[in-house]
């Protein structure tokens, strides 16, 4: 199959153009600089230049699907920055892969999409979205979902893959994250870190976006995830542990955390101050609340298992 990749130099989009390749697929990839073009030449896609803001029929060429995993994923931002990146960015590559003759449109979305600072347990694809958003992230990417699934049609399949927790090799967000916390000794539990997660490795994430190439109900959404749930103390202990880096005891109440995070993102704003925060309300939230989904409907529509377990995919990472 002919494939069009966006996101391809990013954390999910270079696994996913190695696996496409590696299963016989020809990969095509969105790419914005030739840096970014270097990255998905190494993984084995063919570089298009372009962006999310130019993208256009022609540049898919011979694709008979299109993989979306481009999304502004910051933690803090405007308005404006998440708006253009995930809901017109999103809009501008699903009217060219219409327009193209595409069959299929494959969109990674989020569990994010659902969350606005509370609990969220086993949450399955009959979860409405929110009436209203906290984080422009999670408002952002739900209305990008909303379009693509809104999108489907009968020569024009849509399906959207949401991932809780992406982690493993080559991540350049969480564990680094992390690991620069601790050694600047940083890092806190938050409610000793009780709260329960859904994790999934991105080679999960991977193989649930090359079943929706071909498995599926079109117009319909599926949460995948690693097999179990896990308390974000256990996981991230783990994690940390795969690098040498013990977190430690230190412990902050919920409470505390989010009022601290609240106060600082205020700072932020009243003082028009720049870079990122030390803490954001969405990151602290998410560490602070339960969030678990089922992978019930993957499992019967996709054909989704976990093609690896988290203790395989953490030796993967001692190993690295």
């Amino acid at each position: 199959m002919q494939v069009f990749v966006t996101g391809g130099s990013g954390f999910v989009g270079g696994h996913l153009i190695e696996a496409l390749v590696r299963h016989g697929h020809q990969v095509a990839a969105l790419v914005r600089s030739e840096a970014s073009a270097q990255v998905v030449a190494a993984y084995g896609a063919t570089p298009v230049m372009g962006s999310l803001d130019t993208v256009r029929a022609d540049m898919l060429g011979q694709a008979q699907a299109v993989i979306h995993a481009a999304a502004v994923t910051d933690e803090w931002g405007t308005r404006a920055h998440f708006w253009q990146g995930n809901v017109v960015g999103t809009g501008n590559i699903l009217a060219a892969a219409r327009e193209a003759g595409v069959a299929r449109f494959v969109h990674v979305g989020t569990e994010a999409a659902f969350f606005t600072g509370t609990d969220l347990i086993h949450l399955d694809e009959m979860q409405p979205y929110p009436d209203r958003h906290r984080y422009l992230y999670a408002e952002t990417k739900a209305e990008a979902e909303r379009r693509v699934l809104a999108a489907n049609t009968a020569a024009f399949a849509t399906v959207s893959i949401r991932p809780r927790f992406v982690w493993g090799p080559r991540d350049a967000t969480v564990l680094p994250a992390i690991l620069r916390m601790a050694a600047q000794g940083r890092f806190s539990w938050i409610a000793q870190g009780a709260a329960r997660t859904s994790t999934t490795h991105v080679a999960n994430v991977v193989h649930a976006l090359e079943l929706a190439l071909t498995h599926g109900k079109a117009g319909q959404a599926y949460f995948v995830a690693d097999e179990g749930e896990r308390s974000i103390r256990s996981f991230l202990s783990a994690l940390a542990l795969t690098q040498g880096t013990d977190l430690g005891q230190r412990n902050t109440p919920t409470w505390v955390a989010r009022w601290a995070a609240a106060a600082v993102e205020g700072v932020y704003r009243a003082f028009k101050l720049q870079g990122v925060p030390p803490m954001t309300r969405f990151a602290i939230d998410m560490m602070s609340s339960n969030v678990t989904v089922n992978t019930a409907r993957a499992t019967a529509e996709l054909g989704y298992a976990p093609v690896i377990t988290v203790e395989e995919g953490m030796s993967h990472l001692v190993l690295a």
